[in-house]
């Protein structure tokens, strides 16, 4: 057998390494077969601690899946009609995961993909928080490209579909210390009560350079803003956000972000529509 050659025969070295080599990826397969259940359920169970998180209602000791269950209903929407559909079960629906496939999303052009999004899933997913049958949050999960990667969070809105309840990234890979700041909850609490959009329905909260600047009158200030934005009234600190300091470009993608999934081509349409005729 080769296994009784000398040990500095290569022929021998080659059948170890290989042995190694074979017994390795069939320890980490099959370890990956088994575990893979356990990082579904995990992978859930932090996708909902997320949203509570965002709607407020975690808590120390909360039971996620429970509090989820008796608070949270998740709805599908039709990015094509802006309307809920049952196309997709939502409770078993991977928004992420469809924008990957070609036979459910569909490719965005350049112009309209301000948030390097690439692929828009056909379906999208809403969280909503009720009080028996009103509504008391809107919760949406978006995406979008920061500085060095795809920032992943969740907007919770309040019952106008206008003002912003809560903010929250859970996912990215920007600087830490700079970029990286998004999701720190002192931030994350300055965007809670922060205008969503204009009274025509256009896009207006975004992330400015440096810090917004108010007062008790209420008057409107120029501040420099990333986007470039020029429109009347977009001075207003409640359609602003502080910036990150040394973080202009990670803030000007959370800008894009929300101009991209609040507007046409997002969930603006549904908002709309929402807003019309109700849950």
């Amino acid at each position: 057998m080769i296994f009784n050659l000398p040990n500095d025969d290569t022929r021998k070295v080659i059948a170890v390494a290989l042995s190694l080599c074979l017994v390795c990826a069939l320890l980490v397969s099959t370890a990956a077969v088994y575990l893979r259940p356990l990082q579904e359920i995990n992978k859930t169970l932090d996708m909902k601690k997320n949203i509570l998180d965002v709607a407020g209602l975690l808590q120390p000791g909360t039971d996620i899946n429970k509090t989820f269950a008796a608070r949270i209903e998740i709805r599908a929407v039709d990015f094509s009609t802006g309307q809920f559909t049952d196309a997709v079960d939502p409770t078993a629906y991977d928004q992420k995961a469809a924008s990957r496939d070609p036979a459910m999303s569909k490719e965005l052009a350049r112009e309209v993909d301000v948030a390097s999004v690439k692929r828009r899933a056909d379906y999208g997913l809403v969280y909503l928080l009720k009080d028996g049958e009103t509504l008391k949050q809107l919760i949406v999960p978006v995406h979008g490209y920061g500085l060095w990667s795809t920032m992943y969070g969740f907007i919770a809105i309040e019952p106008d579909l206008n003002t912003l309840a809560g903010i929250k990234f859970y996912q990215h890979g920007e600087t830490p210390g700079l970029g990286g700041e998004i999701d720190n909850p002192a931030w994350q609490a300055k965007w809670v009560g922060k205008q969503l959009r204009y009274p025509d329905g256009d896009v207006a909260l975004r992330v400015v350079k440096g810090v917004v600047i108010t007062d008790n009158t209420n008057e409107q200030y120029p501040v420099d803003d990333v986007s470039g934005a020029s429109r009347a009234g977009s001075a207003s600190p409640q359609y602003q956000i502080d910036g990150l300091s040394g973080a202009s470009l990670t803030g000007n993608g959370v800008s894009n972000m929300l101009q991209f999934w609040l507007g046409d081509s997002g969930y603006g349409p549904f908002l709309d529509q929402l807003a019309e005729s109700g849950v």
